[in-house]
């Protein structure tokens, strides 16, 4: 069941990361959120420089600063559910777990450690920090198959299910994406993410291909939608194939955009409201001298 008041949106919590490209981290998981019908709360753990063809810089927010963000947000809000993205540093790891383990907090674990762009955003000592003080607390990690290698240490050449299994015993649910496509997912153009519980074995969950290289942000939006669909009462299995069906749909619609002069973002947008109606009479013309609201300067291009 939702944990959120009678007639109002469940709370999702996304401790993350900033794009400013508007791809991915928060931007991604408040605009997924938004768009599952869940109010979005955020606590940032670093500000990155970065576009869709690559990140220049990362800055991690001191631990002090995250905690009293932390603080804010669940001192005031009935969180439903939380997700991590980049948290920066071994510190931040361990005080979002104490933060889940101390409010209940069902936890999906995205473990950003190294960008689309191979840009490392988080170190050894982070991914230690991980398996060590995050997995075991977290309800489900959803990595993509090189996260998982670096979390497991296994060899590169792992099949994806004992790859998934392996993290599993490591305590809590996988969901890994991105893996290997299989022989079916050649045949057809499906691909195959993996579920697995501990002490089960995997489960493939096979789904549509979405032919696209516009991917900057499928990540973030996958894990915040699972994120989202379980702050709404939704059952582990039954968000996993709901956050995969909304990712897929979303890098459908921006399959065709042309955003920046790299791997472009999937889409982050709403359908647009209808024309507003005309006004019977409208007011005299802003003067030339006085700074007027601007109009709005059409995109869709390249900068």
């Amino acid at each position: 069941m939702s944990r959120s008041p009678a007639g109002s949106p469940p709370v999702a919590l996304s401790v993350a990361g900033t794009d400013s490209g508007g791809a991915a981290g928060l931007a991604a998981d408040l605009t997924t959120f938004a768009a599952l019908g869940v109010h979005g709360a955020c606590t940032v753990t670093a500000v990155t420089a970065q576009d869709t063809t690559g990140v220049a810089s990362v800055h991690a927010l001191p631990p002090r600063e995250v905690a009293a963000q932390l603080d804010a947000v669940v001192g005031d809000l009935l969180v439903a559910a939380a997700k991590t993205g980049v948290l920066g540093s071994p510190a931040v790891v361990r005080l979002v777990a104490a933060v889940a383990v101390e409010q209940r907090l069902p936890l999906v674990v995205d473990p950003v450690l190294v960008a689309t762009s191979g840009a490392v955003l988080g170190d050894a000592d982070v991914a230690a920090a991980l398996v060590e003080h995050l997995l075991p607390v977290a309800t489900v990690v959803t990595p993509n198959r090189s996260e998982a290698l670096a979390l497991t240490g296994l060899a590169a050449d792992t099949p994806d299910p004992a790859l998934a299994a392996a993290l599993a015993d490591l305590g809590c649910a996988v969901v890994l994406t991105g893996g290997e496509p299989t022989a079916a997912d050649r045949r057809h153009g499906t691909r195959t993410d993996w579920l697995a519980l501990p002490g089960s074995p995997p489960l493939p969950l096979t789904h549509a291909g979405v032919p696209t290289v516009h991917d900057h942000g499928s990540g973030c939006t996958h894990s915040a939608a699972l994120t989202a669909h379980l702050a709404r009462g939704a059952d582990l299995a039954t968000a996993v194939r709901a956050a995969a069906a909304f990712t897929a749909e979303r890098m459908r619609a921006g399959a065709g955009w042309r955003l920046g002069r790299g791997r472009g973002p999937v889409a982050h947008t709403v359908p647009e409201p209808a024309p507003a109606s005309t006004p019977a009479s409208t007011p005299a013309s802003t003067p030339a001298t006085a700074r007027g609201p601007r109009a709005a300067t059409p995109t869709g291009g390249d900068r």
